[in-house]
């Protein structure tokens, strides 16, 4: 967090993309509102949860870059050799991802409500939105951190990365109603850890609360992030073994 909080400047450039997708994607689209069926009164207000998650993977789906560079200058190897919890490593990593996107997201939700979007101010709901947002940071920094230890080498880890954030969005509701999808994409974005992470988000910022839908979506994220986070410190306890 101390490098974090030395360079404020760089959390904030990598809000920039959410940000323009934000107003780019929020004008683009904005007459679909109209369309029956649509979920929303204004694209904005559906689009809004989308981009918060957006954040998320933005943020979250790079952080083993960072442990690849640590590893490859030999600090890893001096933190292997002190007498530090191994565990403890990467959950410091992972939660510095998670708690970073945290801040972001929130950032993101303020310039939402400045440019109109009709998204819910209540702290409980807010909150309830954080949680989905903090357990969908941490699966995939763990994630990312897990397929550092495995591969070892920068090239596939971006390659990775890409393929966890933009493909896996349009394997969602984060754009477009479920309704409005191809029947095939409704069947991908069941097993999408995201599209039950945007539709958590979304039932509880926009319009009337839905518990049934963030419940099954605080589930399934609860699941994820415990799954992925065993699995990068199993990779990395085998790491120098």
């Amino acid at each position: 967090m101390k490098i974090t909080l030395r360079m404020p400047w760089w959390s904030l450039f990598t809000l920039i993309q959410p940000l323009i997708w934000l107003v780019i994607f929020g004008q683009l689209f904005k007459n679909i509102s109209q369309l029956p069926g649509f979920p929303a009164n204004s694209y904005v207000d559906f689009f809004v949860p989308g981009v918060l998650i957006m954040t998320v993977l933005f943020g979250s789906s790079w952080s083993g870059v960072s442990l690849l560079r640590e590893i490859t200058a030999g600090t890893i190897d001096k933190m292997l050799v002190a007498p530090v919890s191994r565990t403890a490593i990467v959950l410091s990593r992972v939660l510095h991802s998670a708690v970073q996107v945290l801040a972001q997201t929130l950032i993101i939700l303020a310039v939402s409500l400045a440019i109109g979007a009709a998204t819910s101010i209540n702290p409980l709901y807010i909150s309830m939105a954080m949680l989905i947002i903090f357990l969908l940071g941490v699966g995939f920094a763990a994630l990312s951190n897990g397929f550092a230890i495995m591969l070892q080498r920068e090239e596939p880890l971006v390659m990775i990365g890409n393929l966890m954030t933009l493909p896996l969005m349009f394997f969602s509701t984060a754009l477009m109603p479920e309704n409005f999808m191809p029947d095939w994409i409704g069947y991908v974005a069941a097993i999408n850890p995201i599209n039950y992470a945007v539709e958590a988000v979304r039932a509880v910022l926009i319009g009337t609360p839905d518990f049934g839908v963030y419940g099954k979506g605080l589930l399934v994220l609860l699941v994820f992030a415990g799954g992925t986070l065993a699995w990068a410190v199993s990779a990395f306890n085998s790491l120098r073994e």
